[in-house]
């Protein structure tokens, strides 16, 4: 769907409010708490979502009672999405650092610098690439348009907030039910057979079923392919050829070999994923750059009111002054930790121009596929390998070499996962008629926000549950630090790495086929290499999401417009519901373990989470949950 019939929502020439002490105060709140939520989310799962809509939903119910408009609605939703795609890009690097033992606990000040100037540049970066991807080459942005039409519909009179409250309720009682022990927290079957381990399983999470819908049946399948591949085939092959090389169950043995061997076949194919990203968006990258400027050339010939008011973006000299600033402090990070004049001045010179790079990877990977479906693992995974054999060329050793690695990683990954994000907010502001320096204005307080969060979030999820535990795997944060740690060390598993890069090869050639004979299914190479890397329970449950979505889509099929669009949104925000619900819950549950030093500490009843049929409950309430997520998004009742 393109802009409003006849232009923008708003038109141009019409002048609304857009930035109020009330719109940055509800802006700040949401930024704060979405960014906790995704930060849970992601530690936990591995993945992360959108929350544009959601909070765009939220933004309405509130606004309402200040009689806020729409451009309001979207400044909101723009700097709280901008916070939860930043927690992102925080919690796939920086917890890398404890799991280093660089860091006994989190730096308020560095883990800030870098949350805080990683999304500033992610910000930047996307400004000059606004008008390529989004007016001239017409990208879907499907998350950003979605949003649009639903501020559009709240603006209109929609509703639609009491599906994300009643979810959110039902998905923290779920989280606190497993908290209090009254179920196992997953589903585990393991295996030893005939000098074979095998080993299936399933997470038992609302939050991982509601990924699953959202990212839909392809991309989930591909998810759950990566992980069969891995766990079924992979781990069962290695172990009957090459033994275990360790002793204990079978779930034990499965876990150790994936850890240190077969997930590595994840980032053999996650950097093959990134550099053919890169291939494919050569052109894009020098067009964006180029026409920018020309546009900037021509209003600041005509004058600086020339341009309507939809096409003004922070100006390009205060886009490049606020770039070179942003050098100062990073070369001040990276010298705290290499001691090295010339080495901080080449990292903090790769930061800027590998972020620039990956910004635009993922600010048109979001044009092409979403936010929530971006691949910043696989952009980060690139930076990593890359960064670390640099610094290993500079002479930098195994002890200071791999934190510093983290820091280009962690930085260029915020960056990444603003500019996808942000991409999308701005194209939602191009349908509803929003001002594109405000909403980059927005973008950066929310940013600011959740940077200022970050560090205390961490500390406190770590000081309940530890960062790496299978309470919060941190799945992304331990294979960054096992990267960076194992250039270094020289003991990467480099056949992994290399089988994993040729079977990226492989499935970039059948996405190329499917592509061109016009199939719908498609085969993204890093949505296959995160399965890959992802324990396997929890593949399982977003699997589940995405046939849900994809039932969801047949028995829409046959109604009208009005009702498929009621739906849809319908599931989507009860599937945020679930997810915050969850998350919220999870990080407020940290309080008493903390306080107490005791993991069992809400278990009241006793602990019941374990024997045979511990999972039983579980299981029957997730399936129960499941249903209700059909039933709701095949609803046209708001």
């Amino acid at each position: 769907m393109a802009e409003h019939e006849g232009g923008p929502y708003v038109p141009a020439d019409k002048n609304l409010s857009e930035i109020t002490p009330l719109v940055i105060a509800l802006s700040v709140v949401l930024a704060v708490v979405l960014g906790a939520a995704n930060a849970y989310l992601g530690l936990f799962a591995g993945l992360t979502v959108s929350a544009s809509i959601p909070a765009a939903v939220i933004s309405m119910a509130l606004l309402k009672l200040f009689k806020g408009n729409i451009l309001q609605n979207n400044a909101v939703q723009t700097a709280a999405s901008a916070g939860e795609s930043l927690a992102a890009g925080v919690i796939f690097t920086i917890p890398a650092m404890v799991l280093l033992g660089s860091w006994a606990k989190f730096s308020y000040t560095k883990t800030t610098l870098i949350a805080l100037f990683g999304g500033l540049l992610g910000v930047l970066f996307t400004i000059p690439l606004r008008r390529s991807l989004i007016i001239e080459q017409k990208l879907q942005f499907p998350e950003g348009v979605a949003t649009a039409e639903v501020l559009k519909v709240g603006d209109q009179g929609g509703a639609g907030v009491r599906h994300i409250l009643v979810a959110g309720l039902l998905g923290a009682l779920f989280k606190l039910g497993a908290g209090m022990k009254l179920w196992a927290h997953a589903a585990v079957f393991a295996r030893n057979a005939g000098g074979a381990t095998f080993y299936v399983g399933s997470d038992l999470s609302p939050a991982l079923v509601s990924v699953g819908f959202i990212v839909r049946l392809n991309i989930a399948i591909l998810v759950f392919l990566g992980g069969a591949l891995n766990w079924l085939v992979a781990i069962p092959i290695y172990t009957k050829w090459f033994g275990s090389g360790a002793s204990g169950n079978a779930e034990a043995i499965a876990g150790g070999v994936w850890s240190t061997q077969t997930r590595y076949l994840g980032v053999g194919a996650m950097v093959v994923g990134g550099v053919w990203a890169l291939i494919q968006l050569r052109n894009s990258l020098f067009s964006g750059i180029t026409s920018n400027l020309k546009a900037y050339k021509k209003a600041k010939a005509a004058g600086k009111d020339s341009a309507p008011r939809t096409e003004r973006d922070i100006p390009m000299q205060i886009v490049f002054v606020l770039v070179g600033l942003s050098l100062i402090p990073l070369f001040l990070l990276f010298h705290s930790f290499t001691e090295k004049v010339h080495i901080a001045a080449i990292m903090a010179v790769v930061v800027i121009v590998a972020g620039f790079l990956f910004s635009a990877v993922a600010a048109y990977m979001a044009g092409l596929v979403g936010s929530s479906n971006n691949p910043i693992s696989g952009i980060t995974i690139v930076t990593l390998l890359s960064g670390s054999l640099l610094l290993l060329g500079l002479g930098l050793g195994p002890n200071v070499g791999p934190p510093a690695a983290i820091l280009i990683g962690g930085v260029v990954c915020c960056a990444a996962a603003i500019g996808g994000d942000n991409m999308q907010d701005l194209k939602a502001g191009r349908i509803v008629g929003s001002t594109p320096w405000k909403q980059q204005i927005m973008q950066i307080i929310g940013v600011a926000a959740a940077a200022l969060v970050m560090a205390p979030i961490l500390t406190l999820l770590h000081d309940a549950y530890k960062i790496g535990s299978p309470e919060l795997s941190a799945p992304q944060a331990g294979l960054m630090a096992s990267v960076a740690k194992g250039v270094f060390a020289g003991d990467l598993p480099w056949t992994m790495i290399a089988i994993g890069a040729a079977a990226a090869v492989v499935v970039i050639i059948v996405d190329v086929w499917l592509e061109k004979t016009g199939k719908k299914f498609r085969a993204p190479v890093l949505a296959l290499a995160v399965g890959i890397y992802l324990p396997f329970e929890l593949s399982v449950p977003i699997v589940i999401g995405g046939v849900i979505a994809h039932m969801m889509e047949r028995a829409l099929a046959t109604k009208t417009p009005e009702f498929r669009t009621t739906g849809e949104r319908n599931g989507l925000l009860f599937a945020a519901g679930l997810i915050t619900g969850e998350a919220l819950i999870g990080i407020f549950m940290a309080l008493p373990i903390v306080i107490s030093s005791d993991k069992n500490v809400l278990a009241i009843f006793g602990t019941h989470d374990t024997g045979k049929f511990a999972s039983l409950p579980g299981m029957v309430l997730l399936a129960g949950l499941s249903y209700l997520l059909y039933r709701v998004s095949t609803s046209d009742r708001v």
